[in-house]
Formats: structure tokens, sequence, C-alpha cells
């Protein structure tokens, strides 16, 4: 029987529906043939990120370097620590690529990176809990260096691993720190971590300091393996330009150590110091105190300031170098006139002298000068002029900036509205300049009266091309003065240090001589008033070696250090100028100079012959003669004939008649005991040294066995007891700048 054909519309609609969807399928996958887009985005755009891969080349930032190109801050590898602290990173139990133990890696890291075991347990432990990958340990993860790299790889803990990177290194420590500043890391929002200048030459040249990341681009499988004849394409980096200095790696490592050295014994305020070629204005070193290891940053105080250049201070007594130069420069200076010491009055304000305005009596202006007299200072100024002097001070660049290459110069405030300011202005008192300032000025006195601007930047170097963008070059800023009037004021810079009642005694150095003028000025307190008290003082000088032809000068200031009773401010400036400048021009290779010696004397017989004649004879080679009697042939004397005797010491003759004691002052032990054995007197001689006062005046007679008492020190005691009733009894051949004022209207 033949069977009737149904017709199934199950089977068809489904077959509809299947051949619908087909269809569908099949238009998709034409429109996207056609357009390369899924709900528009591009499909190749997509494979290419998945299967593209992009390693960032990291750019080295910019070296500085010192003038002979010694390294002061360069990029050097550091790592960065992470943990991964996902399972899934380990493929083979025996060879686990995650942390396994909480708890002991914790207790190992605490270790190295100095943050709590606490807080890096709890660092794994949340990246566990909330599913990451891996973990990281903020900045003290961070600038992790090779050795601890390797020390910790040493303890091969599971799923510690280190990422390389560049970190910013000093390799000085405390090197010019407010001058170079610092670099660290930053974090972008993205996640990308950059150097960025932080303060300093770091910070002011960061623009050229910083490089341009490069990067190469491959393309890999699914699995992240490099694909077969895959082409890469590089695009290199750019690294930072290099900056070359005019600062000397060792003429800056000779101040920072003796900067450091006075800070822990005196342990000042404040300390600033610099120096700088005379000849070109290159600053060749710069250093201040309180300073910090930029490498850690430790010590950095509030105050960032590059006090070489920003802090504005009254300079005191080394400003008279300046009114020095405006009355030799006018006409005005002679050395051997006159003067009446201890105060001088203008209308109701009376300018004191530092030794309580008693002064010295009548002197001349080159012992005035030498002392250090305010007073010298003010009868120079009525000579010179007011705005005659004032036009020197604006020649000399003072109330102005030098225009050095660095940002945030303070120009420093020259009053000059009332004539007392002007006046107290040739002392260096209610006006403020800056040191850099200093430096400056006082290059014309080295330079044949031309001024040389100061300058800090060498060279900046295109590192890839070698191309000089910048070049620092010597530049006159003026000449204030004639090259004779400068050789005039050097000599007489020079004579401060080398005169018996000269100021700067404590600044000569062994085998250079030094021109230079100290300073100790006065700082206002809180309440604007001036402060009182022995230390609370700028202690500074400013000096240049050898005085002849100066190949350096430098500026030091000490800000109230913590002295003995007895000692005064200058030592910590004495120590730290002397130190640096003698080994600093030994450095460079100046030869010491013939300091002239004392004369030695060759003692002959005087037997027979009388005192006046024996004193005619040595007198005229500067050896002084004593006697034991008032006449008579010499029958004995000491020193015996043949010892040889410097100049300026004393023969005693033994002669006969009544004994007239002489002046025994500045006599050394033996000489007053060859006396008491030539004389026959009783000579009590009490302590060490020389000879500073005898209980019988000289020039009285005396009997034999009268007894006469003889008190010695040595000259450090001599110098500590030179005390005077001025400013808290600070020494009066060192207290030079104390400036005493009143006024006298009712």
């Amino acid at each position: 029987m033949k069977k009737k054909f149904r017709f199934q519309w199950g089977a068809f609609l489904l077959f509809l529906v299947f051949a619908g969807l087909f269809f569908l399928l099949l238009a998709r996958i034409v429109t996207i043939q056609a357009t390369g887009q899924v709900e528009g985005q591009e499909l190749a755009a997509k494979a290419a990120a998945k299967y593209s891969q992009e390693e960032v080349l990291t750019a080295e930032r910019g070296k500085i370097l010192d003038r002979s190109g010694e390294i002061i801050a360069e990029d050097t590898l550091s790592y960065k620590l992470v943990a991964v602290v996902d399972e899934k990173a380990t493929q083979k139990a025996s060879d686990p690529r995650h942390v396994t133990d909480i708890n002991l890696t914790a207790d190992i890291l605490s270790k190295y990176i100095g943050t709590p075991r606490e807080k890096i347990y709890e660092t794994l432990k949340q990246g566990q809990d909330e599913g990451r990958y891996q973990v990281e340990f903020g900045s003290a993860g961070r600038e992790i260096s090779h050795t601890q790299m390797l020390e910790m790889k040493e303890e091969e803990l599971p799923g510690v691993l280190f990422i390389q990177n560049l970190k910013r290194l000093y390799p000085n420590g405390v090197f010019a720190s407010h001058l170079i500043g610092f670099a660290m890391k930053e974090e972008l929002e993205n996640g990308d971590m950059v150097t960025k200048g932080k303060m300093g030459l770091e910070l002011i040249y960061d623009d050229i300091l910083t490089g341009e990341n490069g990067k190469v681009e491959f393309d890999t499988d699914k699995w992240g393996f490099l694909l077969p004849n895959s082409e890469s394409a590089v695009t290199p980096a750019v690294d930072g330009a290099d900056i070359k200095l005019t600062l000397d790696k060792t003429l800056e490592n000779f101040l920072e150590d003796a900067m450091s050295s006075v800070q822990e014994e005196y342990d000042p305020k404040r300390m600033i110091a610099l120096i700088a070629n005379p000849k070109t204005g290159e600053i060749l070193a710069m250093s201040q105190r309180p300073s910090f290891n930029p490498n850690t940053r430790e010590g950095l105080s509030e105050n960032w300031l590059n006090e070489s250049i920003q802090l504005t201070i009254e300079p005191g007594s080394p400003m008279k170098m300046f009114t020095l130069a405006a009355a030799v420069e006018e006409g005005k200076w002679n050395p051997n006139a006159t003067y009446q010491s201890g105060s001088y009055q203008f209308g109701n304000t009376i300018i004191g002298d530092h030794n309580g305005r008693k002064g010295w009596g009548t002197i001349s202006y080159l012992e005035g000068f030498q002392r250090s007299s305010n007073v010298s200072m003010a009868y120079l100024l009525e000579r010179i002029g007011p705005d005659t002097f004032m036009n020197y001070i604006d020649a000399f660049g003072f109330g102005k900036k030098t225009g050095i290459d660095l940002p945030g110069e303070a120009a420093g405030k020259i009053l000059d509205e009332r004539e007392i300011n002007k006046l107290t202005l040739t002392f260096g008192q209610g006006s403020t300049v800056t040191p850099i300032q200093m430096i400056q000025a006082t290059t014309a006195f080295a330079n044949d009266g031309v001024m040389m601007k100061p300058y800090i930047i060498d060279e900046i170097k295109n590192r890839d091309t070698g191309e000089v963008t910048l070049k620092g070059k010597p530049e006159e800023a003026g000449q204030p003065i004639s090259a004779e009037t400068a050789k005039i004021v050097r000599d007489v810079m020079a004579s401060t240090v080398t005169a018996e009642e000269g100021s700067g005694k404590r600044f000569a150095l062994q085998d250079y001589t030094v021109a230079g003028k100290t300073g100790t000025a006065q700082i206002p307190g809180d309440d604007g008033r001036y402060m009182t008290g022995k230390d609370n003082y700028l202690f500074s000088f400013v000096g240049m070696a050898p005085a002849e032809d100066p190949e350096l000068v430098m500026y030091v200031g000490v800000q109230q250090p913590n002295m003995d009773v007895t000692e005064h401010g200058s030592k910590p400036v004495a120590d730290i100028f002397t130190s640096v400048m003698e080994n600093g021009l030994k450095y460079l290779n100046i030869e010491p100079e013939d300091i002239e010696e004392t004369p030695v004397v060759e003692i002959g017989d005087y037997a027979g012959k009388t005192s006046d004649e024996v004193a005619a004879e040595l007198g005229s080679r500067n050896i002084k003669v004593a006697t034991t009697g008032s006449a008579g042939e010499v029958s004995a004397q000491y020193p015996e004939k043949g010892e040889m005797l410097l100049a300026g010491g004393t023969v005693i003759l033994q002669t006969e008649g009544e004994t007239v004691l002489p002046d025994f002052k500045g006599w050394s032990k033996r000489e007053l005991l060859a006396f008491q054995a030539l004389s026959g007197l009783s000579l009590e001689i009490v302590g060490q040294g020389y000879a500073v006062n005898q209980s019988l005046s000289a020039g009285v007679k005396i009997a034999e066995g009268e007894p006469v008492v003889v008190r010695l020190q040595t000259p450090e005691d001599s110098y500590k007891v030179q005390m005077t009733d001025g400013p808290e009894g600070i020494p009066e051949e060192e207290n030079t700048e104390e400036i005493i004022t009143e006024d006298t209207s009712e």
C-alpha cells in the first residue's frame, strides 16, 4: 500500500530557524570581512595589541660633572622589589614562583628594606586576599642597590623578584649640596616612575638633564614568545645633556672637610664659604652648613636656600676694603697721616672704635686699617665725600645682582637715604650684601682693578652628538679702580695679616702671603635690635693668596659659634680659611713664595769693648743690647762667641757699675736666667713662655740681692688675656668690627 506523504511542519520551521541563523552569521562574517570592525572596534588593532609587545628603553638623566669631568651626579642601576603572591605563577610545586611562606618572607625582608615585619606581612596577606598577582613595598622597596639585591637573592625567597631601573647617585655625599640639589623618583598619574629634579641645579636644569625614553615594538604568539622572522621597530632613547661645572672636586672636598671639622667643634648656627678664580670669575667651591646628603636627604632642613647667593648679610669690616679703595683712587689716602682714634661724633651719634671707644691714641691711617678702626673710616669718608663714596659702592656692584648663572639671586639693600647710613656703610653696618657680591667685588683687587662676573656652568653638552649647546666664559663686570689702586689696597690688606697690630694675624699661611680683611658683623635679633653677647656675631674673612698675584679668592662666614670664654669667633673662620687655602694652592701647583725669613746673626767676642761700641756694632744688624752695669768694659757675655742669634734678639753684656733694670718684656726664660747669672740679681721667674711684666719698672737702679718678680706667659695665653672693656670682653686685637654708636640727642 502506497504511503501518504505528510509534510513535517516542525522540521521545516527548525530548518528555517537554522537557515536564518546561518545567513545572519554569514552576513556578519561578510560585514566583518568587509569593514574589519566589531561594534566600532578595529579587529586588526585589537589583534595587534594582543600580539604586539612594547618595551621601554629608559633614557639616562644627564650627568653633572666637575671641571675635570669627575662625577658629581649620575644615574646608576638600582632595583625595585616585588613579590608575586598569585599561586597560578607556579607551574611546578618543586619550583615555586610565588610567595609560599608569608611569615618567613616578611621576617627576612624586614632586615633589608627597613620596613617593620608586620607591615610587610600585611602587604603580602592583603595581596593574596585580593587576588592580586604581585605586590610592591612603596618607597622602601625602591632604589635598592646592587649589593642589597644580591644579598636578598642569597636568601632564595620564592616569589621575590627585582626589577631593574635607574637611580640618581651622588658619589661624594655632602658636596656643595645646596648648589647641586637632588633629584628623585616621582610617580606619574599613569603609574610610570620618572626622575625629577627637586632642588638646586637638578631642579633648575631639569628639562636639560631629563632625556626622552625610547621603545622597542615586536610581535609575539599567544604564549608571549617572539615570533620567528618578525620585525621589530626601535625608537632609540635620547639621554639627557651633561652639565660640566666650574667646581673643582678636590677644592670642594678640602672645603667640605674643613667645614665639617669646624661644625663638629664649634656647632655654629650657620656657615658659608666659597672660592673663586679672581682672574676668570669661575666658582671653584661653594659650601654651607647646615647641609645634607643628597642620596638620603638626611640633614635637609626647611632652609633650601643657596645662601652664597640668596642670603643677605651685613658685611661688617670687609666693607672697609672698598672704602679704602675709594680713598686711594680719589687720591685721599695717606697711610702716614694721623688721626685721633677712639670715637667720632656725627651729629647726635657717636661712632666708636671696637675697644670700648678707647682707641689707640693718635695713630696713622695705615695702623687704623690694620687695627680695623671704625673711626678711621669716618675720617676717610670726610675726605672722599659721601656721594663720591656711594658711586664707588655702586661701581663695585653692591645693591644689584651679579648675574651669576643661578636663579633666585638676592640683590641686597644699600641704605643711602640718610647721611648716617652712608657713614656706617664705610665699616659695613646697616646695609646688606650677599657673599657672592663680596667675591665679585674682591676680584677687582686681585685682577688689576677689573671685576669678574662669577659663573658656575662651564658647559652643557649633548651626550649623543657631542655638541656643546652652552659654554660659560669669563666676563668682565666693570673696572671700579685702577691697577695701581688695586695693588695699593692689596698691600694694605696684606699688612693686616703680617703687622704686629694687624687684626688678621690668624690668617697667615705657612708658604704663601695672604691679603684680606676680617669681619665681625652684628646680627639683628627678632626685635630688630642688634644682638648682644660674645658669640652673637657673624665672623668672617675675605682673603686672597698669594698676595702679590692672587690665584684664589675666598669668603668664609661663621655665625654664632659656641666658643670658650677666652676664644674669639675668628678662630673657626681661620681654621677653614688657612686649611683650605694652603692645601688648595699646593694642589694647584702654585709655587710656594720665598717668604722673607728672619736673618740670623753670628755673635762675636765682645770682651774688652765698651757697651756703646757693642751696641753700635749690633744695632745695625737689628740686635738689641742689655747690660748688667752702667759703665766699664765687657767682661762676659751671653750668647757666647760663635753662637747664632735671630735678628731682633738680645745680647746681654756683663759690665761694671750699678745695675739698671732693663725692660724684660718679650725676654725668654733662658735670657732671664743668663741676665741673672751675669748680674747677680735675684730674679723670681713665674710661668712659662715670654716675659709680660715685672715687679720693678725698667730703668730703676737696683742693689744686688733685691728681689725682682718677672711673670711669663706663652703667646697663646698672652692672646687670651688681652681683654678690653668692649662688648663681653672680646680680645682687642680681634674684636675688630663691633660698632659702638650712641645717640647724644636729648
